[in-house]
């Protein structure tokens, strides 16, 4: 006999705040490339015009940030999704690194190139572009700054405050000390402003290198450290987007925890075969087969289970031991 329990079909409660910060990081980035884009044609300027395009990439991984909150809230109750839709937001940080990937690729490549083939720079209208790019920047990320973990649901009641923050610790940090919780979403967000600033930082020493000593080659030389900071960043996202993706949750403590609270309770029990997979930010799926010769059945076991807030859905089978 089987028997399931979800406590809330939504699964996951969005994250309204990183979603208003990434709109109006999106229209600034988007402002900000135009004017690098019409200023570096303008001005005969392939400096200024190549960091217009660069930010550019960055525009439109915010805007896939902004489409991925909206699709998951609009479908957030569609029968068409079991589990919700808060894997939209983990697909969208996904495509979001797989962006930065392509934008390190193209900023060694343009590095590459300028090493082997100098060209000259107008260092006073660069620097200016450079300077404006990261102050843009800067705002951007004050805007999305600290957004990632205020999407939880707080509609819990006191008597679960501190099992809710210890699940959220647990689902925070894997076996391996991988960071997996927050929002993946609008870290993909975040990472794409830290990118674009460290660039400009990168870009403005080298600028004021270039001008005041002469040494042009610093401007390519730090376009390939940008661009290994980039593919850092973007590996990070790639890896634990990917891992939330493919329901790579097996070894999360969780688990642990699930196979203790049955195994190790008051009524001898085994677990024949278990699966736990993310449905939500700091929200679990469980589903176990438990094999026990006590006279008890699933509603037993979930309520065993029932003391770990983070279990937003738990399917039990149980049989007989033989």
């Amino acid at each position: 006999m089987s028997e399931h329990h979800c406590r809330d079909p939504q699964f996951d409660a969005g994250n309204p705040l990183a979603e208003r910060g990434i709109r109006r990081a999106l229209w600034l980035t988007a402002l900000m490339m135009v004017v690098e884009i019409v200023g570096g044609w303008w001005f005969n300027s392939m400096a200024v015009l190549a960091d217009g395009w660069h930010m550019s990439s960055h525009a439109v991984a915010l805007g896939l940030s902004a489409f991925a909150y909206s699709f998951a809230r609009r479908q957030a109750r569609h029968h068409r999704y079991a589990f919700g839709t808060w894997k939209v937001e983990v697909l969208g940080g996904y495509t979001s690194a797989l962006i930065l990937l392509g934008v390190a690729a193209l900023m060694t490549f343009q590095s590459l190139e300028r090493l082997a083939v100098p060209q000259s720079i107008r260092y006073t209208e660069a620097i200016v572009i450079a300077v404006v790019g990261l102050l843009v920047n800067l705002v951007c990320a004050w805007w999305l700054r600290g957004t990632h973990d205020h999407g939880h649901d707080h509609d819990h009641d006191a008597r679960h405050s501190h099992e809710h923050d210890h699940a959220r610790e647990r689902a925070t940090t894997d076996s391996h000390g991988h960071s997996h919780g927050g929002d993946m979403n609008v870290r993909s967000a975040y990472v794409h402003v830290l990118t674009d600033a460290a660039t400009s930082v990168l870009a403005i020493v080298a600028l004021v290198g270039g001008l005041w000593w002469g040494a042009s080659w610093l401007d390519p030389a730090m376009g390939l450290v940008g661009a290994v900071m980039v593919t850092v960043w973007a590996w990070g996202l790639l890896r634990d987007s990917g891992r939330i993706l493919l329901d790579a949750e097996m070894d999360a403590p969780v688990v642990r925890e699930v196979r203790a609270a049955i195994e190790q309770g008051a009524v001898p029990a085994r677990i024949s075969d278990l699966h736990v997979w993310r449905v939500g930010r700091q929200k679990y799926a469980v589903m176990a087969s438990i094999a026990t010769d006590a006279d008890v059945d699933g509603e037993y076991f979930r309520r065993a289970l029932g003391v770990h807030e983070e279990l937003a859905h738990v399917t039990v089978e149980v049989h007989r031991a033989g």
